[in-house]
Order: structure tokens, then C-alpha cells, then sequence
């Protein structure tokens, strides 16, 4: 009972913040993002590529939050992405189907939604709650393993003390079972710890993956 008790409320936050991940919809930068009819007009004037450049830089700098480079010197492209996504000048660099993004992090084919300032929580819970789980059906079905190899040894040596085998022990079927389920368990765990891990190092740098 209580391993039944603790598996639903781990299930039940897992399913919770996977739902959230998959239909928490995106949202787009407010309009203290947006490029002012001045500027709008100022850039559409202009001619000049290398102009039009450093237009967009100069508007890019009055943003609330922006993008630079590794040696913090030059702006990226990124900090520019919303501008010309108004002007249509040319794609972002994530995928077209995301459009514009708050603080996009990366579309996630496993929730099929991106991920961004609007559920990058939920994203973050769910791949918690994911390693737990695997980590908790590994951790329960792993007495149940060892078993099957120790009543499997005492087959071929019975000693007379010995209690008789558990009928569940010696179903070849069940068998089968426990072991596929331990090492699917261990390989998602081993996987979601890698990426739980890595975006942990990304919220404590304030940083995304792109």
C-alpha cells in the first residue's frame, strides 16, 4: 500500500506538469519590446545594409533584456530577433512554427510545444518528477531482480531448510518483465539526469539553450 501510495503521487505531479509543458502556450514579448513607428520608418529608409545593421543595434540597446556575445562586447543577432521579425526582414534562427518566443529556450519534440519564458517551469518540474519516478520504479523493482537471480541459483542447489520458491518467482514471463522494466527505468534515469542536470546549470547561469 504505501509503495502504491507513493508511485500515484509521483505518476500524478509527472502526467500534472507534463499536460502543463504540452499546452502552456508561448507567449511573444510585450510591447515594451516592440520597435517604435519612428524607428520603423528611420530603418525602412534606409538603403544601406551595414546601415540598417547598426540601426537595428542602436534600437536593440533600449531593450529591456538583450542578447550579447560570449566577451560581452558586440550584440548578437538574437537581440534583434523580435525587430526584424516586425519589419520581416528575414527568419528567426529557431524553428518558423515558434515564431517569436519570450526568452525561448528550445522546442522540445517530446512535449511538442516550445519551451520559454511561459512554461520553462513546468518543463524544468516535469523532468524532476520524470527522474524521480524512473528512479523510484528502478529503486522498488530492483529487490525483485536480485530475488529472481537468488531463488534462480538455489534451483540448482536446494538445501533441505529452504522455504518453497514464490509461484511469482518462477514465471518466466514475470521474469521477463521485471527485467525489461529495470533497465528501461535505469536507462531513461541515467538520460533525464543529464539533461535535468544541464538545464539546472542554465537556470543557475540565467542562461537558455539557445
Amino acid at each position: 500500500v504505501a509503495y502504491l501510495v507513493v508511485f500515484h503521487i509521483l505518476f500524478v505531479l509527472f502526467v500534472w506538469t507534463y499536460w502543463k509543458s504540452v499546452f502552456t502556450l508561448p507567449i511573444q514579448p510585450g510591447k515594451k519590446f516592440h520597435m517604435s513607428y519612428a524607428d520603423q520608418e528611420r530603418y525602412e529608409s534606409e538603403e544601406r545594409p551595414e546601415v540598417q545593421r547598426q540601426i537595428l543595434a542602436e534600437i536593440a540597446r533600449k531593450l529591456p533584456v538583450y542578447t550579447r556575445t560570449g566577451n560581452g562586447v558586440s550584440i548578437r543577432t538574437m537581440s534583434v530577433a523580435y525587430l526584424t521579425y516586425q519589419l520581416k526582414i528575414f527568419h528567426f534562427s529557431f524553428l518558423s512554427f515558434c515564431r517569436c518566443v519570450l526568452k525561448m529556450d528550445h522546442h522540445c519534440p517530446w512535449v511538442n510545444n516550445c519551451i520559454g519564458f511561459s512554461n520553462y517551469k513546468f518543463f524544468l518540474l516535469f523532468l524532476a518528477y520524470s527522474l524521480l519516478y524512473c528512479l523510484y520504479i528502478a529503486a522498488t523493482v530492483f529487490k525483485y531482480f536480485i530475488k529472481y537471480w537468488t531463488v534462480s541459483s538455489a534451483r540448482h542447489s536446494p538445501e533441505p531448510w529452504m522455504s518453497p520458491e514464490p509461484a511469482c518467482l518462477t514465471n518466466a514471463r514475470s521474469k521477463f518483465h521485471i527485467i525489461f522494466l529495470l533497465f528501461v527505468a535505469i536507462m531513461f534515469f541515467v538520460s533525464l539526469m543529464f539533461l535535468f542536470g544541464y538545464h539546472c546549470w542554465l537556470v543557475s547561469r540565467n542562461r537558455s539553450t539557445l
